[in-house]
């Protein structure tokens, strides 16, 4: 076995690389940029070495950076992760080259696989479904215009080289073709150094379900069951779950099968991944194989038990696999939210910062379920702009899918993001979602159910009413601790009353607790609700017990009640006494200032190009410009006709939340 393993990678994922290589005592040599200097992934490493400057293709997809590190430390194997050079032949013949071996499949079959255009006609020689379209180099826009009308509307223009979302664009006309083939065009340039482009039609109402490949190098090969990744949002996967609640198992092998068979057909070894799109009929149409290790893996090693990571790294060794396809079972079901540093209410717009505080779930046991938290940050430390924002991948495991997605919901609702914007309000709602909680989704789920976008949920009456009764009760324990207080001071201790009144979601309740020792009878709405809480002010995470179930709650303090987070809502709770209730409708309302003649940029990032000069008059939609941030191309429109006054960036300028780049008359 090896003794030591290079990560080319950051993030999560290198931490998680790690974690099996030093479960099989391999020691692990971490690269790091300027910007990952303080990374988890250098401080869990036995020895880091710094390869650049921050941008990825100076540090990152540097190959030769990355060999000079190989040599400086001796390690004898490299484990990809995943993007980067993870599925980049020049790397891999780079590494034979120098006799390292490399944790992943062969050049042969990186180039034959992972280029899409080539991988589609593999797969048509084989017999296999494909959906229709032109699988030619494609020069320019007017190009893609004629073979999208040839295609047919709507089609999917997509990088040749792409992956994880980025290259790809949905058109469904001329305007979104032209303009859909240069932004994949460049987002191709950039994130992979290569701009070749193809097109496809899109199937509506689509499933995404991939097939889990192992390969060795002595002819044999599984595939472990599936992954339903139908919650996409701009083609990025949100939300995975194993097994699919919508496949059969006569589907189930077929999809296998093919997926093992098309992998040996390529001379394939290691893990992978095969996608298919599956319709309403369960007909599947192959997409594309992932030549690597999926961010989505872990929920297939929940249910079947096998470490996937261990598996490339012993295939890598030259070892036959130890488990055939008849050891594969589903156990349970899985499912994975990634946490992403994107604002939810600006768009899902990317955000950086300070983590000024992030406190996971535990992992392990919750119930009848099981926590996995698969993360590459920590408190403290600074999510940059030039990365994927991936913060981490919350799995939770249970005996069925109900328990699975109970599981999910407390794990969310007690995991602490703090100083940047984030989207685990959005994986709450989902996970609340009938069409999710049902399986009835398809990879139009997000843009069908969030049309306008997300603005935070509306919870029902019930949980309306039980976090009402909580509030007035934690509360009454913030009110008892400052009489307390000011009794010490010398001053008489006031009583504090029974009697409250609950403000929040716009609605208005009257409360009456009755405290003993071991918790409160508090009576709202014509019924009397048991609330036991060992909660203190101060804490940021209540986890309160009402009627014998629990309630956990995110709590930060506003003047007079709290802020609190539950299942995707963000609610600003009042609590006071009736008379305070009666002058406090008496208030005016703080208006917010009005920036509608203002283009202001709404997240972190860099200026590509300005559309527009001052006195242009502007229709509804029409592109004002483009900024990049995280990798990706953001074009920004016009809410509304208008006629620019003012611009007051231009391409090249890095700016920050809510600058004005633009001003209307």
């Amino acid at each position: 076995m090896f003794e030591k393993i290079l990560i080319a990678n950051r993030g999560e994922i290198a931490c998680r690389v790690m974690k099996t290589a030093q479960k099989m005592g391999i020691k692990t040599v971490a690269i790091y940029s300027d910007a990952d200097k303080n990374a988890l992934h250098v401080k869990m490493a036995d020895e880091a070495v710094h390869i650049g400057p921050p941008p990825a293709n100076q540090s990152y997809i540097v190959i030769d950076k990355v060999m000079d590190a190989i040599k400086q430390t001796g390690a004898q194997a490299v484990h990809p992760g995943y993007g980067f050079l993870s599925e980049n032949p020049k790397f891999a013949e780079a590494l034979e080259a120098a006799g390292i071996a490399f944790v992943g499949p062969p050049k042969g079959a990186i180039e034959a696989m992972g280029d899409k255009i080539t991988s589609k006609k593999i797969a048509q020689e084989a017999g296999v479904s494909t959906v229709p379209g032109y699988m030619g180099l494609i020069e320019d826009a007017e190009e893609a215009v004629r073979i999208s009308n040839e295609v047919g509307y709507p089609v999917m223009i997509k990088a040749s080289a792409g992956g994880g979302g980025k290259g790809m664009r949905i058109a469904w006309n001329d305007e979104e073709a032209r303009e859909g083939f240069q932004s994949s065009k460049n987002e191709a340039a950039n994130s992979f150094g290569d701009d070749r482009i193809f097109i496809e039609k899109f199937v509506t109402q689509p499933r995404h379900i991939e097939i889990q490949v192992l390969c060795d190098a002595h002819g044999n090969g599984i595939y472990l069951n599936e992954r339903e990744c139908s919650i996409q949002r701009r083609n990025q996967k949100v939300v995975e779950e194993a097994p699919s609640p919508f496949l059969d198992e006569a589907t189930r092998k077929a999809m296998g099968d093919q997926s093992v068979a098309l992998a040996k057909a390529v001379g394939y070894t290691s893990a992978g991944t095969v996608e298919f799109i599956v319709d309403g009929d369960r007909n599947f149409y192959f997409l594309e194989m992932n030549t690597r290790l999926q961010v989505e893996h872990p929920v297939t090693e929940l249910i079947t038990g096998v470490d996937l990571v261990e598996q490339m790294i012993r295939v890598a060794n030259g070892e036959p696999l130890s488990i055939t396809q008849d050891d594969v079972k589903i156990n349970g079901w899985a499912i994975e939210n990634r946490l992403y540093a994107e604002d939810p209410y600006r768009n899902f717009l990317p955000s950086i910062g300070r983590l000024t505080r992030y406190r996971p779930p535990a992992e392990g046991a919750l119930g009848d379920g099981n926590v996995r938290n698969d993360t590459g940050v920590y408190e403290g430390g600074e999510i940059s702009m030039y990365y994927d924002p991936m913060i981490a991948k919350l799995c939770t495991w249970g005996p069925t899918r109900a328990e699975a997605i109970e599981t999910m919901r407390h794990a969310l609702d007690s995991f602490e993001v703090e100083g940047i914007g984030h989207n685990l309000p959005f994986v709450a709602a989902v996970m609340d979602h009938p069409k999710f909680v049902s399986g009835d989704m398809t990879t139009a789920f997000i843009a069908e159910e969030y049309p306008d976008g997300f603005d935070g949920v509306t919870l029902g009456d019930a949980a309306l009413e039980q976090i009402a009764a909580a509030a007035a009760a934690m509360h009454r324990v913030g009110e008892i601790r400052r009489t307390r207080i000011s009794g010490r001071m010398g001053n008489h201790e006031r009583h504090v009353g029974e009697s409250w009144v609950v403000t929040l979601q716009g609605q208005e309740y009257d409360v009456t607790i009755d405290a003993d020792h071991d918790g409160s009878n508090v009576t709202i709405a014509g019924k009397t609700l048991r609330i036991e809480s060992d909660w203190t002010p101060g804490n940021p995470l209540a986890e309160i017990m009402v009627d014998g179930a629990p309630l956990v709650m995110k709590v930060g303090k506003v003047s007079g009640g709290f802020r609190l987070r539950y299942r995707g809502a963000d609610l600003k709770v009042h609590v006071r006494t009736p008379r305070q209730a009666e002058l406090a409708k008496l208030m005016p309302e703080k208006l917010p200032p009005d920036t509608s003649k203002f283009l202001l940029c709404p997240m972190p990032g860099l200026i590509v190009k300005v559309d527009v000069s001052e006195g242009d008059e502007v229709q509804e939609g029409q592109a004002l410009c483009t900024v990049e941030a995280m990798k990706m191309e953001n074009i920004l429109r016009a809410e509304k006709k208008g006629v620019v006054k003012k611009i007051n960036a231009s391409a090249g300028d890095s700016l920050a939340v809510d600058d004005v780049i633009m001003e209307f008359e």
